[in-house]
């Protein structure tokens, strides 16, 4: 089984690399990310709050959640692929990431997805360090604040610079501060800082660590 693992912050680049990658090695590819904010718009959509620890870990152990090639998520039945990238759910998803028994559960389903798969190129926190911590090659992906928000802003319109930055801010010390499983880099990954590269760059980066 082949794995290999992309780690880093929100805006440094992981979901444009690591499908960038995936397509070139011919392996499938897994957002994690994309898990954590469907159990985050599972229990917004239930009316659980974020907080109730013990209602959000039944949502995630009960979810029914289908991830297609195209990028499709169905949550419990429903094309949640626009939904868990608004607002609310990006609010909400540091604060379920950081419940131990959600990380638990979703940690299972990403080493059953990669066993089915063969491997495959797989984004997210914790990869390196917790999911796949022998993973083939761990690449942990990193930019300056300032180009972070400023790529995460392009990409949400409707919000401005000002507030995407502070958000990323709030995301970052939630994420690099719980106590499960923080985001990190592993000791032995290839740390890149992606802020003045382009994604040929990057990618070639990754590919000669390969070859």
């Amino acid at each position: 089984m082949r794995v290999i693992a992309i780690d880093g912050p929100a805006g440094s680049g992981k979901s444009t690399v690591a499908k960038a990658l995936a397509q070139r090695l011919g392996l499938d590819y897994l957002d994690t990310g994309a898990m954590y904010r469907s159990v985050a718009f599972a229990a917004l959509r239930r009316g659980i709050d974020p907080e109730e620890q013990d209602q959000v870990a039944k949502v995630a152990r009960d979810l029914e959640l289908r991830m297609a090639a195209d990028g499709t998520i169905t949550v419990d039945g429903a094309d949640a692929t626009i939904e868990i990238r608004g607002p609310e759910v990006t609010r909400a998803v540091s604060i379920v990431a950081a419940n131990p028994a959600v990380r638990d559960e979703m940690r299972q389903r990403q080493r059953e997805w990669a066993t089915k798969h063969g491997g495959g190129v797989m984004e997210g926190r914790d990869i390196g360090t917790v999911v796949f911590p022998d993973a083939e090659l761990k690449v942990y992906l990193d930019a300056s604040p300032e180009v972070r928000a400023s790529r995460r802003s392009k990409e949400v319109a409707e919000l401005a610079y000002e507030t995407v930055a502070s958000d990323l801010a709030r995301r970052d010390a939630l994420d690099q501060g719980r106590a499960d499983s923080p985001l990190r880099e592993a000791a032995d990954a290839v740390v890149i800082d992606t802020s003045a590269l382009s994604i040929d760059e990057i990618i070639a980066a990754v590919l000669d660590r390969l070859s």
